[in-house]
Parts: C-alpha cells; structure tokens; sequence
C-alpha cells in the first residue's frame, strides 16, 4: 500500500496515492524521493506552496541511500578546478554542522602518501601539472597546494562551535607512524584536515521530509506518496502507479521537478522527453567487523587514491569500518550490485594501507552500492566528472504546461543549496516571491540539540521521567531533539526487542505510525541502522514484523510474506545471496 504522512501519521488515515486520488492536483509535483526531491518539497512547503512528492519506492532508497556518509568540501574536486563547487560545499558543510549537529559531526581525515601507493592522492590539482615530473614528489607538493586552498574555503568555521576549521597538519613518516602504528611503513608523509561524516544519511533525510510536511500541514498543502511511480503522460497531466495496487490515475501541476537522480533521463521519457543528461557510475561500500581494523583507523577516515586512481576510503563508523568506493560505469538497465570483483579490489586497497591487518569475506557484515546521479561525460573517466549540479527545463510534449524542470547532479552535502536553486526556479515559473530562506535553518532533531556535555546532560536529565536516564541518552544520539516525541510515544513498561535490545517494540511502532513506513525493509534499511551493522537476520526481522504488525494491519501470512520481502532487500547488493529455505 503507498503511504502518505502530514507529519503525524495515524493507522486509520487514507495513505498515499489513495489520498492524491482524492485530489490530483497541486501546484508543483516532485518525481523522486531522494533527499534532494526531500529537501526540494521542504524548501517549496515552507514557502506555502501547494507541493506533492511521489517516490516509486520508499524515500531516500536509490542513489541517497548508497552513499559514502560523508557531509565534505570534496577537495579531490580541486583537480578539476571546480572551486565554486568546493566552495558551495565547505560553506554547505560548515553549515549542517550547526542546523544538523544531531547527526553531522567533525571528522579527522588522514591522507597517506608514499611510494607504496604509485603516488597517492597525486593531484589534488591536475590542471597545474605541467609535463611529466615525478610522480611522488609531485604528489606531497600538490597536495599541500590543494589543502592551503581547501583551508581558505574553510575559514568560516562552523566545525567547532563556530570557530575556524583546524589547518590541515603534514606529517613525516615517523610521526605519522606514531600516530597510526599499523600504517603502511612505507609512507612518507600523513596530510591531516577536517571534513564532516554522517552518521545516519537517511535518519536526516526522514528529518527533511517530517519538515516539509510539518511546514505544509495547515490546508494538506504538503503531500507525499511512497510506493507511487510517474509511468506516463496524458495531455499535460503525469500518469502516477500505485505500485502495490497497480492502480493508475492522472495527476496535473503547473510545475514538475525531476530529481530521480540517476534515473532522471528514464523519467524525461516516461513524460515524453527523450533527454540524455546523465551518465552515471556505480559506488559500492562493504561495512567490515573487524576490531583490529578498526582500531588501527583511530578513529579518523583514512581517504587516499589507489594505484588506479580511484579515490577511496576506509572509515569508522557505528563499530564498524565502511570501505569504499568505487566509480564504474553503469547501465541503469542492469542490477546495482557490488561484485566480487569489487570487494577483492577493496581488500587490496586495505592491504595497501594496513599490510599487517587481515581481511576476509566472513567479516563483511553488509554491502551496498549505487549509482551517483553524474551528468553526462562523454569520454572522461569517471573518477573525473564534474560533482557539480544544473538544472534543465523544458514544457512537457503536446502542452503548453507544466514546466518540467531537471536537476542533473547533486549529492548529499549540497542538497540544501541544491534545493534552494530548484526552489527559485519553481517560484520564478509560479511568479511567486520567496518568503522564506533555508540558509541557517535547523532540521529536525537539530532544532534545540545541545552540542555541549553539560546542555547534553541538562536535555537528557529534563526528558528522562518515568524512562532511564541512560535510555533517553540513547535516543538523543538516534533521534536529535525528536527525541522527546519518542519518548512520549513510549512509557517505563516498554519492552526492548530480544534479538537487537538497543531498539524497543513502541519505538518501533512510533517509527512505523509516523515515518512513512510502508514494507518491513524501510525499517531494517532506513529507519534504523540495523542493517548497515549486519544485525538484520531473520530472527530480528520476524520479531520486528511481530512489533509493528498491529499498526502496520499485518496478519500472520503479511507478515512472513514482509520478512521474505525485506531480507531480499537488506541483501540486494549480493548478487550470491539466496533466500534461507524454510524447513
């Protein structure tokens, strides 16, 4: 059944396209529920429009939700001189350390650099090498060129309070050894700065969506169908598919925005525009539990360009490391898997790194791949393409309207920029004012979250009540400020789940009412971190089915059936995974 939430979701409401059925009409439609369409519906919501976003899927479940988890400046795009959007995303960084503190936080990230690695992270600014010199000494002096202009976008602060971003730091090979003991011994030099992570990508864009809805709540002005695809056009109007039901209706805007990410040229066609914009490549990620691993990283990225030059990474995150990535071209007709082929490339880079440090293919506990929304390129490698974003317009055939507006490009850190643009767009074509800016403004649980230890404290201590200190701590760092309205939801006699403790059957339930919740993988994949730890297996999701049943109308057969479904999700980047058979 496609969804549909206006910020508080009850389990008697009408859901999704069902509800758009009843009035298929808004002044802007959104195709694509990725946290670019997300922050694009909260920007026109908070401006009053009239906006409805449809996803075929669940939201923030394609390009979105591969991503690297990483909110950065993107200095490697130095080498290809595109230092209006370096620095767009340094001020769009330091930015969502401040509105997103609750799940974007500082992170030290450590560039090796020796001849073990053919000259690793050789040219952080390609464009100025002139003839060929030699590799590795050319490596360390352009990188430094590239960290003194990184750190010049960065002066701004925002990492620490406000503050200025800490300078980048060169290490030689000894102290860099002290530093980090199980390091490739044959590195030269370390090159130290600061980006940002994300701890939970999809937790945030949930945060995005909740508000826009909030934003659009009085008169449904503000309305969003999961589980609904755009399939076809009809005289200006855009044919939308209940995937569950497979029941199909018209749906008229004056304005349509395309951010289907990679698949924006296959959504052109379906409205009868044959565009070639995009021209993708494929990400993939393993997510490794390895304790020796892990702490050889200390707790900072490692992010270094391999032998073939592919930019890489090895990072800590949740307990466990996530490795990755890498840059293919794709069909978007094909399956986004992550290949054997892959995986063995990712445990030779970490063999490169860490040569002391054992991996094999018993300690990846999860795997995930996507494919990066890139404009189209032609013959430039993929590793690269231009990150930066534009956006197309042009009437849908056979109508004097809608303005069918595109957006080629965008990624994760620029996604409130990104959407600002869109935003102004669309107003322009409704010849509306823009009444209100997004610039500063905090999203979701980072409204009111307390970024010291003692106003950390102080929040937990004012929302514990009749639940344990140590528990509402738990759901400060999960939740942000939004927090409190989970612990609202639940009470002292709530019962943590057997098989994952740290999650409780009504937290659980809350998440099911009023986030969207359509299928049980939205849960395991996107609404909770289970999967990205390797802990959902069957018996978590038989027992998380049995939890959220009663509000999801789930008999026994539905929820077996949603078990099967949401397994073969968590496990859809592994082209060798097969279905447990039932004894």
């Amino acid at each position: 059944m496609a969804h549909d939430t206006s910020g508080t979701q009850g389990s008697d409401d009408v859901r999704g396209a069902a509800r758009l059925r009843e009035r298929p009409f808004a002044d802007v439609l959104i195709i694509g529920g990725g946290i670019n369409g997300l922050a694009t519906f909260r920007d026109l919501a908070l401006q009053g429009v009239d906006v409805t976003l449809v996803e075929r899927g669940d939201v923030v479940s394609g390009a979105s939700a591969a991503s690297s988890h990483m909110i950065h400046g993107g200095i490697r795009y130095l080498e290809n001189g595109e230092f209006r959007l370096v620095h767009e995303a340094v001020t769009e960084r330091n930015a969502l350390l401040r509105t997103a503190a609750h799940y974007v936080r500082p992170l030290q990230t450590t560039i090796p650099i020796g001849s073990t690695f053919s000259g690793v992270l050789s040219a952080p600014l390609r464009f100025l090498r002139h003839g060929a010199g030699k590799r590795r000494e050319r490596g360390a002096v352009l990188i430094k060129i590239g960290l003194v202009i990184y750190d010049s976008f960065s002066r701004g602060g925002g990492l620490f309070g406000g503050g200025a971003v800490p300078r980048h730091a060169f290490h030689g090979r000894s102290a860099s050894l002290r530093q980090l003991p199980r390091l490739n011994p044959a590195t030269r030099y370390t090159a130290t700065y600061w980006d940002a992570s994300l701890h939970d990508p999809e937790r945030l864009a949930i945060d995005v969506l909740r508000d826009g809805l909030r934003a659009g709540a009085a008169g449904d002005r503000a309305r969003v169908a999961t589980y609904t695809a755009a399939v076809g056009h009809d005289d200006g109007k855009v044919v939308l598919r209940d995937a569950d039901s497979g029941a199909e209706f018209v749906f008229s805007a004056s304005v349509v925005v395309n951010a289907s990410g990679p698949w924006t040229d296959l959504t052109n066609r379906v409205l009868g525009d044959d565009t070639h914009d995009m021209g993708g490549t494929k990400g993939s990620h393993i997510v490794l539990d390895n304790e020796e691993l892990l702490e050889a990283t200390a707790g900072r990225e490692l992010f270094f360009e391999h032998s073939d030059g592919r930019i890489v990474l090895i990072y800590p995150l949740k307990g466990r490391v996530l490795v990755g990535t890498t840059d293919l071209e794709h069909d978007m007709g094909a399956p986004i898997v992550c290949t054997d082929d892959e995986i063995d490339y990712f445990f030779e880079l970490i063999g490169h790194v860490f040569p002391t440090i054992a991996v094999d293919r018993s300690q990846i506990v999860h795997r995930f791949a996507g494919v990066r929304p890139l404009p189209g390129h032609g013959d430039v490698a993929p590793g690269f393409v231009s990150r930066d974003y534009r956006i197309e317009a042009e009437l849908m055939p056979g109508s004097d309207a809608p303005t069918v507006l595109s957006l080629v490009g965008g990624k994760w850190t620029t996604f409130r920029a990104s959407a600002a643009h869109l935003t102004d767009r669309v107003l322009e074509v409704l010849a509306r004012p823009r009444t209100r800016t997004t610039k500063g403004l905090a999203i979701g649980g980072g409204v009111g979250y307390p970024t010291s230890e003692r106003a950390r404290r102080q929040w937990v201590l004012a929302h514990a009540g009749a639940v344990d200190p140590a528990r509402v701590a738990v759901l400060l760092d999960r939740y942000g400020t939004i927090a409190a309205e989970v612990i609202a939801a639940t009470g002292a006699d709530d019962v943590p789940l057997r098989t994952a403790p740290d999650y409780t059957r009504d937290e659980l339930r809350h998440l099911a009412r009023t986030e969207l919740v359509v299928h049980l993988e939205d849960v395991l994949l996107r609404r909770t971190d289970l999967a990205f730890r390797g802990r959902a297996d069957r018996t978590v999701a038989v027992e998380i089915a049995d939890a959220i049943a009663p509000v999801m109308g789930w008999d026994a057969a539905a929820q077996a059936a949603e078990v099967d479904r949401a397994l073969a999700a968590v496990h859809a980047a592994d082209p060798a995974w097969q279905p447990a058979v039932a004894r």
